[in-house]
């Protein structure tokens, strides 16, 4: 089998077989791109009150007023996942651990701003392969990075190849 065809037949059938891992890769990767403007993916960072870094409430103070909300996916301090800090809105917020779920605590006052989910963090993990296991995260996802790579280049082969044989066919006239 000459190179042409091996790279023809090996190109068709990676990519058939990659399609669905590219075709999720794609979409999810399109929704994270525009997940700050639509707040059905990502809730809106509210802004907190004003005031100096001096007012800012304390760790023990946002924790209180996470957990006074009673929401399922914030029980205990193992159900938090992080606390994104933004100063120049002041504004704490609370993701967990479970279910994607968000609460925002005005950074002076400790009082709710929001309580929401996050599908920005779900389409993320299926962009990145975790929502499926370690097995697609850790070994499938690096495949699919690769196949992605080796697609790129034996498509630019197959195109560029029959282009070179025809100038160098005319330029032998």
């Amino acid at each position: 089998m000459n190179r042409y065809k091996f790279f023809r037949v090996t190109h068709k059938w990676s990519g058939i077989i990659f399609a669905i891992a590219f075709f999720n890769i794609a979409v999810s990767g399109l929704l994270l791109l525009e997940k700050k403007n639509y707040n059905w993916i990502q809730p809106e960072t509210k802004h907190g009150s004003l005031g100096n870094t001096d007012s800012f409430i304390t760790n023990q103070q946002l924790f209180e007023a996470v957990f006074s909300q009673n929401h399922e996916d914030f029980q205990s301090i193992d159900d938090i996942d992080r606390v994104d800090f933004r100063p120049g809105k002041r504004v704490f917020k609370v993701r967990s651990n479970k279910n994607y779920a968000e609460i925002q605590v005005d950074a002076m006052t400790g009082n709710i701003l929001s309580v929401a989910n996050r599908r920005s963090d779900l389409i993320e993990s299926l962009h990145d392969g975790s929502f499926f296991g370690d097995f697609v995260y850790q070994l499938m996802m690096p495949i699919v990075a690769v196949m992605t790579f080796y697609l790129t280049l034996t498509g630019l082969y197959l195109w560029l190849a029959p282009v070179l044989k025809r100038r160098r066919k005319q330029s032998l006239r």
